[in-house]
């Protein structure tokens, strides 16, 4: 399950060490430690990594079949986990140590900023090839966050990048050895720690205004 530790005023929350999919528990998780980051006062900034092989493999599809009664439920909340961190009030970085698929490569894409190892792993939205369409809050998220030829092939392809592509794509903003990821990214966060408050939070709010809208549309999430 995700942990949050806080080393001054940094926080680093670790998605947990297996898959990370999005069980309701795990967004649970989740959903309180974003809320202990945006209640702290004073300069602040937030990391999220994982442990092991992947950063997270997005939905939890066995819970979504098992609980097919729930999926409007369970769709409401993934989206308002990624609008919770598009416009958290923090600078937000994702350490991508591991393979992101899918909500978890989107759930990187709601981060400001984004590391990935170069030698391993990859960053997929594999939607077109596992026939799940991509929700209106999802599209919006990634068109909001990805240039429009990168947004294109990513969604319509399925294509896997490895760090250096997802670099070149401008997907993720640094691309190190494994070594250096979560390293590089603490780097980062702290640069920017100062500007956390509500300034940041506005702007961010004004900046995503459509896709925010969009994934809190709570009267049709599925389009």
């Amino acid at each position: 399950m995700p942990s949050l530790d806080r080393q001054d005023n940094l926080f680093v929350l670790d998605l947990g060490d297996g898959e990370n999919r999005f069980h309701p528990d795990w967004l649970t998780a989740v959903s309180a430690a974003l809320l202990e980051v945006e209640k702290a006062e004073g300069p602040r900034a937030l990391v999220t990594t994982a442990t092991g092989k992947f950063y997270s493999n997005g939905l939890d599809l066995d819970w979504l079949f098992a609980h097919a009664d729930r999926h409007q439920d369970y769709v409401i909340s993934v989206h308002e986990l990624f609008a919770r961190m598009l416009s958290l009030p923090v600078i937000t970085v994702a350490a991508l140590q591991g393979h992101t698929f899918a909500a978890g490569a989107m759930l990187s894409l709601a981060h400001d900023f984004r590391v990935m190892r170069t030698d391993r792993g990859y960053w997929c939205l594999p939607e077109a090839d596992i026939n799940i369409p991509f929700t209106p809050g999802m599209t919006a998220l990634v068109q909001s966050r990805l240039a429009p030829q990168t947004a294109h092939e990513a969604m319509l392809t399925a294509r896997r990048y490895g760090g250096a592509d997802a670099h070149a794509a401008g997907i993720v903003d640094q691309a190190v050895p494994e070594d250096a990821v979560l390293s590089a990214a603490v780097e980062l966060a702290r640069a920017q720690m100062s500007k956390a408050g509500g300034t940041l939070g506005a702007i961010k709010a004004r900046m995503y205004t459509s896709a925010l809208a969009t994934l809190r549309d709570t009267a049709n999430p599925l389009g």
